[in-house]
């Protein structure tokens, strides 16, 4: 690539193979940081605030600890849904010497590391909210950078390998995280800081490496508020294309935090497992594997035969299916497949959706801004699904209506893709 460019180019070069090994490694990092926190350690600082034994909750009580967990969460979600779009628009504007996303990765990654380490001290709800926010926050901002890289460096007939690499760490990193502070023991001011350290270690080499050239000219409008609110607007009836791929994605990511997120309290109130924090580590092994699995393979053949669509239609269909095997009969074994279904009908999903996003962008001078609002749809669900799950069930008294629901977006959410025409 040149040293100079005046506005971004149409990318042709392939990307090697050590490019792709530490973007990945990046990825790593990024989700080990963000979902350690949001699996175990958020959740133990939540029900101590709360005076509740995690481990033995009584059933009267778990509601309280989940709307608690949720509600703060979805405090995080409203920082995530302006960051997300802000942090793109300001890096698609970024003519330093630094390059256009680098910088963003930079100011990301030290927000979402300093983030962690204050959440290890807090012993108010104020004060989780806020840190928690923050931590978000930081996640948005260097994810937004990270992926807008795709659209910027990646040409289209690798852009399913690529996108694989950003899923596939998703899974290994809470696995990851959730094993070595569990197996260390750690309290929450050790465990942030560990996850701290690993966010910088795994993100700073890409960082370093990343050759990205600056641009002179971005050729946007000065950054304001009013400039800003004009772009975040993207008409779904003129970008039909963005709008489809925008809804799919929602309502997809809305299936699997439902399917997900309430895994624990399924198995200890509604199947009366005995031991289901032991459970939860095997099913989330079950399905980690089957998401990386999927995640890849299906990244691979779509950039092989040069298709996105049936890929994500059968992923919404499959996670679906998985999450109809749990409501119709709720067992350890039943639960245990369903967690292999979704884990490879999401795989396939995240392996194939961030290509497919990338590829129905209205403008290429605003990728980081598109790519943002797309963000959006993956980070909000997943912070808010707790919260609505709790809801779900609460309201219907159990946790049948959770699965139908969960089947019910992952299938729309599929279906969805085939109102998108300009992609295979």
């Amino acid at each position: 690539m040149s040293t100079t460019e005046e506005q971004p180019q149409v990318v042709t070069g392939k990307v090697s193979n050590r490019w792709i090994s530490l973007f990945a490694i990046s990825w790593l990092g990024i989700w080990l940081a963000q979902l350690t926190p949001f699996q175990l350690t958020l959740p133990e600082q939540v029900n101590d605030l709360l005076g509740l034994d995690g481990n033995n909750l009584a059933e009267s009580q778990w509601h309280r600890s989940v709307i608690g967990f949720g509600i703060v969460s979805g405090i995080s979600a409203i920082f995530a849904l302006i960051a997300f779009p802000v942090a793109g628009s300001l890096s698609d504007r970024t003519t330093g010497r630094l390059g256009r996303r680098r910088p963003w990765i930079f100011s990301g990654v030290a927000l979402f590391a300093i983030a962690l380490v204050l959440m290890g001290f807090q012993h108010t709800w104020v004060g989780l909210a806020i840190c928690w926010s923050l931590v978000i926050t930081g996640f948005s901002v260097a994810s937004s950078a990270l992926t807008a890289l795709i659209s910027d460096q990646v040409p289209v007939y690798q852009r399913g390998v690529v996108s694989s690499w950003v899923s596939a760490p998703q899974a290994l990193g809470v696995v990851i995280g959730v094993a070595l502070v569990s197996l260390l023991g750690l309290s929450p001011i050790p465990a942030y800081l560990l996850v701290a350290v690993l966010l910088i270690a795994c993100t700073l080499p890409f960082a370093l490496y990343l050759d990205d050239p600056p641009v002179g000219d971005h050729g946007l409008p000065s950054f304001n508020l009013r400039s800003v609110w004009d772009e975040l607007w993207i008409s779904p009836l003129r970008e039909r294309d963005f709008g489809w791929t925008l809804l799919g994605r929602i309502l997809v990511n809305i299936g699997n935090a439902l399917g997900t997120s309430l895994l624990f309290f399924l198995l200890q109130f509604g199947l009366h497992v005995a031991d289901p924090a032991d459970k939860v580590l095997t099913l989330t092994l079950v399905y980690t594997v089957c998401v990386v699995i999927a995640a890849l393979v299906s990244g691979r053949l779509s950039d092989r035969l040069r298709v996105r669509k049936p890929f994500v239609l059968g992923a919404g269909v499959l996670q679906g299916f998985a999450a109809i095997v749990i409501a119709i009969q709720p067992t350890l074994t039943s639960t245990a497949i369903a967690a292999g279904l979704l884990g490879a009908g999401f795989g396939c999903f995240l392996g194939v959706d961030q290509a497919l996003a990338t590829q129905v962008l209205p403008d290429a001078a605003t990728t980081g801004k598109d790519l943002g609002i797309m963000n959006i749809a993956m980070a909000v669900p997943q912070a808010l699904g707790p919260l609505i799950g709790a809801f779900v069930v609460a309201w219907f008294g159990g946790f049948t209506a959770l699965y139908i629901a969960s089947a019910v977006f992952g299938i729309l959410g599929g279906l969805s893709v085939l109102r998108v025409r300009g992609v295979r």
